[in-house]
């Protein structure tokens, strides 16, 4: 059955992957994404252009995922259009990269918006919709990171996703009684085809990424050093024993 979608964060990477895989099916897909007839007309032309060429109802919607007033005019905007909406796919994100001691608390306040709060706001314009319908599919993307394992200098994105992965949960209790279902989607990791990395924030007080760089080369000359000891030990011992 033909689905009426939208997909927040569709300018690139997952986003724009997924609503053109999802309007390639039949769907009726909106990709969402901010500033349309700026920075991201390109990224319009290039979605109308998929859709001719496929064949698909690819369409885009203007949505800042960081306004109340973008998210419900967006979100009115389908229901409009449709007559309902079927399906919410939170895909919308930032990342930043650098050691946590050096991101102000600020910054971490603004991943957070970005990647926490901005679903609250769309869920606030939706939900009343499926809500109404009896029926709905909340889609969150995740981040293999909420179960652990996860490398340095990645912490502020790390916590903001582990934040939205636990509304997610709980959100999802809330829902199913209303008939709305919920799927926390959880991706490895991509280095490829997403802009993640190209477009990841940095720590505002370079003063201390200078210190953990130099903190990690002396830490590195230091364990060089331990080995080459361990090294020039076992060798020794092994002539003694020959």
């Amino acid at each position: 059955m033909k689905k009426v979608i939208v997909v927040t964060g569709s300018f690139s990477g997952f986003g724009a992957l997924a609503a053109r895989a999802l309007a390639k099916a039949g769907h009726v897909v909106y990709a969402s994404m901010r500033d349309t007839s700026g920075r991201n007309k390109g990224q319009v032309q290039e979605a109308a252009k998929f859709a001719a060429d496929n064949k698909a109802d690819l369409r885009t919607v203007e949505l800042d995922v960081l306004s109340d007033t973008s998210a419900n005019a967006a979100i009115m905007k389908i229901i409009e259009d449709n007559g309902r909406l079927d399906v919410v796919v939170h895909n919308a994100g930032h990342m930043v990269f650098g050691p946590l001691e050096a991101f102000t608390p600020e910054q971490l306040a603004e991943l957070y918006d970005v990647n926490v709060l901005s679903t609250q706001r769309v869920n606030r314009a939706a939900l009343p919709q499926l809500r109404k319908q009896k029926q709905g599919l909340v889609v969150w993307v995740s981040s293999s990171s909420s179960a652990g394992g996860t490398p340095p200098y990645l912490a502020p994105y790390f916590a903001a996703k582990a934040g939205m992965d636990a509304l997610a949960v709980v959100s999802a209790r809330e829902l199913t009684r209303w008939g709305i279902e919920t799927s926390i989607i959880v991706p490895g990791a991509f280095t490829g085809g997403t802009n993640h990395f190209a477009h990841s924030g940095r720590p505002a007080d370079t003063q201390r990424v200078a210190e953990y760089d130099n903190g990690n080369k002396q830490f590195e000359t230091m364990r060089l050093q331990e080995f080459e000891t361990i090294e020039v030990a076992d060798g020794a011992r092994y002539r003694s024993t020959t």
